[in-house]
């Protein structure tokens, strides 16, 4: 069943409702008034979501990076304390 918008030709309210097939207008939830007409609303795509099992959100992979960062972080200070030398190593570049 298909969610429809509606307008009340009593109040001017809008409103939405899931609508069965060949219904043609419904009661106003505000007034009560039985002059609804249904809306051309545009229709919205879909969001094109890639599939599988590789695919990660930005927000995944910005975690990993950042539990990345603070497990660098906790060695180099395990480093010092114990006395070691700790060198930095360069940052990759794009290829």
């Amino acid at each position: 069943m298909p969610i429809y918008e509606f307008e009340c030709g009593g109040c001017g309210a809008r409103f939405e409702e899931l609508v069965a097939a060949g219904m043609e207008s419904l009661a106003c939830p505000e007034c009560g008034s039985e002059r609804t007409r249904r809306l051309i609303s545009p229709v919205s795509p879909p969001g094109r979501q890639p599939r599988g099992g590789r695919v990660r959100s930005d927000e995944s992979r910005r975690r990993e990076r950042e539990a990345a960062r603070q497990d660098r972080i906790a060695e180099s200070r395990k480093k010092r304390a114990a006395g070691e030398t700790v060198r930095s190593s360069p940052k990759k570049g794009p290829a």
